[in-house]
């Protein structure tokens, strides 16, 4: 069985928040010692999965997986396997079934934190629960893990990166080979367990 390490919501600079350049991205991608896969998720854009896909074309052994985090007016939730926008109106029913119909994953991100979705989540059908957030205090990722448990709904981790120096602070282990749609079917599945980085790596 293969098991491959992926950090799932990550911000470029395509997001008007982050510092983190698709190059950054990268660059700390290829160092790391076992982190390969890197999903990018800009805020309500998917237009720096293709500079990012590019960078990372030379290297064999690392991943970048498309995908958006998606603005709605109650939270936010994460789509991982787009490279298009779902259309409006942004809401939760609509995010969430542009994802099913595409053969992507909606994951509700931090959400009991700041633009999380809380107990909305319970309704929104999402196909998974982001309960290890590297930007969350300990308390929100715990009742986010908790969540997950009481909808036995898979629970993935990403390190929420605005900066270099938060990449890959926390990262999904999944059941899969380094191929998109193999990973996507693994989280849907439950295939994946969370952890914590031992040391964030800083360049």
């Amino acid at each position: 069985m293969t098991l491959i390490r992926a950090d799932l919501h990550i911000h470029t600079t395509f997001s008007d928040d982050s510092q983190t350049t698709p190059k950054n991205l990268v660059e700390q991608l290829v160092a790391h010692p076992t982190i390969k896969v890197a999903a990018v998720t800009d805020h309500d854009s998917v237009k720096g999965i293709n500079t990012v896909r590019q960078l990372a074309q030379p290297y064999p052994d690392i991943l970048i997986l498309p995908g958006v985090e998606i603005s709605t007016p109650q939270g936010d939730i994460l789509i991982l396997g787009t490279e298009q926008l779902p259309p409006k109106p942004w809401t939760i029913e609509n995010v969430v079934d542009f994802a099913k119909d595409n053969a992507c994953v909606s994951v509700a991100a931090h959400p009991f934190r700041e633009w999380g979705l809380g107990d909305l989540t319970r309704d929104s059908k999402v196909d998974a629960i982001e309960v290890l957030n590297g930007a969350s205090s300990t308390q929100a990722n715990k009742q986010a893990h908790e969540l997950a448990k009481s909808m036995k709904l898979p629970g993935v981790a990403g390190s929420d990166s605005h900066q270099p120096s938060e990449l890959y602070s926390v990262y999904t282990e999944v059941q899969a080979s380094m191929n998109v749609d193999e990973i996507l079917k693994a989280i849907k599945k439950g295939a994946v367990t969370v952890s914590q980085t031992e040391k964030s790596i800083h360049f």
